[in-house]
């Protein structure tokens, strides 16, 4: 089971390198897998839009919540750590232009050493993506043409080049260096709970993260993604599921209760704010779950 780690996104700590940069190195001492960053580009304080994972219908941070871009701030990170995993969760995709996004995400992963994983969304606040000239009704389309674009441009294309002619995107004989360190470029998840995330991921990604779901809901919604990864010939043992939950809650027995479902990383959201405070608490983690701390 891999274990990561999300700072407490409550806090706004992500923004302040004072707190940042011992917080990372320290989850690197003590084995986590990964540190992970959120995104929104921005809040709009009116929003009408519904939050999906919460019965209220807002989202739990307030809207004035420091959120650092997450691209840049796994680049802080990755300087300043040497083998920590980098990941999103989750990357909000069509907000992005995708020519530009596959540079930037390319440029991390290879001066990181090839540490790079996404998680990416569609975005569920409408006045934000529309904030980012993003018509809310076409953001499936638009993700699915990014990921297709970004793996073209990732690959070697040789001395003719890369072309892609979608419906948002499009570029011929396109030479994007440097490529991504990891072969096969940088692994894509597709994060949600709905069943077009199922089939984007099933189709296009390398693992799925289930959102605000647990139980037997959990087990039956990951049984029903393996067979859809099965029925997408893709390869079902190289497909990863990765799940989410509150830190201080997670024990060994959380551990092997969910990798019995076929969970193969678990994200610990952090909850501890004070920077004593958030590194003890990722050594109580990484000792109750059989990490060195």
């Amino acid at each position: 089971m891999k274990i990561a780690v999300m700072p407490p996104p409550l806090a706004g700590v992500t923004s302040d390198p004072h707190w940042v940069v011992p917080y990372a190195r320290h989850a690197e001492r003590c084995g986590f897998e990964a540190l992970v960053a959120i995104e929104h580009p921005l809040v709009v304080s009116t929003y009408t839009s519904s939050y999906p994972y919460n019965e209220s219908g807002r989202m739990p941070l307030p809207d004035d919540t420091s959120i650092p871009d997450p691209i840049d701030l796994l680049a802080f990170v990755a300087g300043a750590t040497t083998t920590l995993g980098l990941s999103t969760g989750v990357l909000i995709l069509p907000v992005h232009q995708p020519v530009v996004l596959a540079k930037r995400l390319a440029t991390l992963d290879v001066l990181s050493g090839g540490r790079l994983r996404l998680c990416v969304g569609l975005g569920w606040m409408r006045e934000e993506l529309e904030a980012c000239w993003t018509e809310f009704s076409s953001r499936g389309r638009r993700a699915d043409e990014t990921i297709d674009a970004m793996r073209e441009l990732w690959a070697e294309s040789g001395p003719e080049g890369a072309s892609f002619s979608g419906e948002f995107v499009a570029f011929a004989n396109a030479h994007s260096y440097p490529k991504p360190a990891q072969r096969g470029g940088i692994p894509i998840h597709v994060g949600g709970t709905s069943q077009a995330s199922k089939r984007r991921a099933a189709h296009r990604g390398d693992g799925w993260q289930p959102l605000g779901i647990g139980g037997d809901e959990l087990r039956i919604a990951i049984a029903d993604m393996r067979r859809q990864v099965e029925a997408a010939e893709r390869d079902p043992v190289a497909f990863e599921i990765t799940i989410s939950g509150v830190a201080p809650k997670i024990t060994d027995e959380t551990v092997d209760k969910v990798a019995a479902m076929g969970v193969d990383r678990l994200i610990a959201t952090a909850v501890a704010t004070e920077l004593d405070d958030a590194l003890e608490e990722l050594s109580s983690l990484a000792r109750r779950v059989g990490l060195s701390a």
